[in-house]
C-alpha cells in the first residue's frame, strides 16, 4: 500500500488541537484530470470565454501527481476532523483518462482516504466516450456520473459540437444507451437555452431516464449579458425555467429531483442552500489542476483568469494555505457580502445575490446583484405561489429551524 503523508496517529501527535481546530473543512475537491476536451461547446467557460489559462497546463494529470492530491486531501480531512469528503473527476473530459486509470485512482483515493472520511466520488462527462468498460468501473467505484446535455439533437448539437464542427448527440446518446444497458444511475446537467422550447426540452431528458436533472444559468457577467438579453428579452432564464417547472410539479414527476427546483423549495421553505448557485453559501471547495495548480470556482474564469489563482500547489503546499489568499478565502470559506443592491430586496436571504460569476463587473467586481436577477426573483414568486407560502412565513420557518438546530446535540464526528 503506497505511504500516506500523515497516518492518523502520526498526525495527532505533530499537531495540536488549536491547530486542527483552525483548520476548516472542505466538503469537496474538484480534481481536473484531463485539461483538454474532444468537444468544443460554444458557451464553454472553460475554452470559449476568453481565457486562456488551460492552454498551459498538462493535457493529463499524472499518476504520481494523483496521489500526491489524495495525500493531501488525506492530510487536509485529519487537521480539519471533517467527516466526509466528495471528489469530483472533471475536466475538460475526465473520460479522456481511459478507464483503466480511472480505476485505479478511485481505488486509490478509496484506499487512502476511507480510514479517516466517508468518501463520495462522482464524474462530470459530456458521455461521447462512454463503454461498458466504463459503466463497470463507474459501479464498481460507486461512481456517481453526471452528463451534460442540451436537450434533443437539433438543438443539442448546435452548440455542442467537436472540433470539426460536428454535433456530439449521436455519440452522447450511444453513451446514455451503454449507462442504461448496464444499470448505471445518472443525472444530466444542462445549460439554459435561451429561445428554445423548454418543454420539448425537458420532456427528451426525462425519456432518457436520468434520476436527477440540472438547469444551469448561463455563464454571463454584467459586461457580456447584453447580448443574451436584447435577443430574447429582459428575463430569458425565467422565460425558460418557469414552464418547466409547471410541467414537472403538474405531472406527477417530482420524483426526479431538479436541483434547482428542490433548492429553491428548500430555502424558501426555511433551509439551507444546498447549491453555490443560490443563497451564497461558503463554496467550501477547491480545484486542483493537470499541473497540481490550487484554483477556485471554474466559472469565475468569464471573470478573468485572476478570479482562481491562489498560487498555492499540492506539491508543495497544504490546501489549508487557501485560508490566507485573501478574498479567496473570503470567497471559499465564508461567503461574499450581500450586494449593496440585494439588501432592500424580500428574497436576499434566500437567493443571496446569486451565483458568484453572474454578480461580476469590470466597474464593481462582485458587489452586484446577478445578472439574471429579475429571472431569480420571478421563479422564486413562481415557486412560492405553487407552495404557498411567503416570504413573512420563510422567515419565521428560518428562525424556528436555527433554533432547533443551535438546541440539537452536536452530532458525531465518528462513521
Amino acid at each position: 500500500m503506497t505511504a500516506h503523508l500523515e497516518d492518523v496517529a502520526g498526525l495527532k501527535q505533530a499537531t495540536s488541537g488549536s491547530e486542527v481546530h483552525s483548520i476548516l473543512p472542505l466538503g469537496q475537491f474538484v480534481i481536473k484530470v484531463a485539461s483538454t476536451c474532444n468537444l468544443n461547446c460554444s458557451y464553454c467557460h472553460i475554452y470559449n470565454k476568453g481565457d486562456s489559462s488551460w492552454a498551459g497546463h498538462p493535457t493529463r494529470m499524472t499518476d504520481a501527481l494523483w496521489s500526491v492530491t489524495i495525500d493531501r486531501i488525506r492530510r487536509h480531512c485529519l487537521r480539519s476532523g471533517q467527516s466526509s469528503v466528495a471528489l469530483t473527476l472533471h475536466g475538460g473530459e475526465p473520460t479522456l483518462i481511459g478507464p483503466k486509470r480511472f480505476d485505479r485512482w478511485c481505488r486509490e483515493a478509496r484506499s487512502k482516504l476511507e480510514d479517516v472520511v466517508q468518501v463520495w466520488i462522482d464524474v462530470q462527462t459530456n458521455g461521447t466516450l462512454l463503454t461498458a468498460e466504463w459503466a463497470k468501473v463507474f459501479l464498481d467505484n460507486a461512481v456517481e456520473v453526471g452528463v451534460s446535455s442540451d436537450g434533443p439533437q437539433q438543438i443539442h448539437d448546435l452548440n455542442r459540437v467537436d472540433h470539426r464542427g460536428k454535433g456530439s448527440y449521436a455519440r452522447l446518446d450511444r453513451g446514455l444507451r451503454v449507462l442504461r444497458d448496464h444499470g448505471v444511475p445518472f443525472g444530466i446537467l444542462s445549460v439554459v437555452q435561451p429561445g428554445e422550447n423548454s418543454v420539448e426540452i425537458h420532456r427528451h431528458f426525462m425519456s432518457m431516464g436520468p434520476r436527477a436533472i440540472g438547469y444551469l444559468l448561463p455563464a454571463e457577467t454584467h459586461d457580456t449579458a447584453h447580448v443574451l438579453k436584447a435577443t430574447y428579452g429582459p428575463t430569458p432564464c425565467s422565460d425558460y425555467l418557469i414552464p418547466v417547472f409547471d410541467e414537472w410539479w403538474n405531472n406527477g414527476t417530482t420524483g426526479v429531483k431538479v436541483r434547482e427546483f428542490w433548492n429553491a423549495a428548500r430555502v424558501i421553505m426555511g433551509g439551507g442552500t444546498r447549491l453555490d448557485t443560490m443563497g451564497n453559501p461558503p463554496l467550501q471547495f477547491v480545484s486542483v489542476q493537470t499541473d497540481g495548480n490550487v484554483e477556485g470556482l471554474d466559472k469565475l474564469r468569464v471573470c478573468g483568469s485572476s478570479m482562481v489563482e491562489t498560487g498555492v500547489n499540492v506539491l508543495n503546499d497544504d490546501f489549508s494555505l487557501v485560508q490566507q489568499q485573501g478574498s479567496f478565502h473570503s470567497r471559499v470559506m465564508q461567503g461574499l457580502p450581500l450586494p449593496t443592491a440585494c439588501k432592500p430586496c424580500p428574497e436576499s436571504a434566500t437567493c443571496g445575490g446569486g451565483y458568484l460569476p453572474n454578480r461580476f463587473s469590470r466597474a464593481n467586481g462582485s458587489d452586484n446583484p446577478s445578472v439574471w436577477c429579475a429571472d431569480l426573483f420571478a421563479l422564486f414568486q413562481h415557486v412560492r405561489s405553487r407552495l404557498g407560502v411567503s416570504v413573512e412565513e420563510t422567515a419565521r420557518m428560518r428562525v424556528e429551524l436555527t433554533r432547533c438546530n443551535s438546541a440539537a446535540p452536536a452530532a458525531s464526528t465518528g462513521m
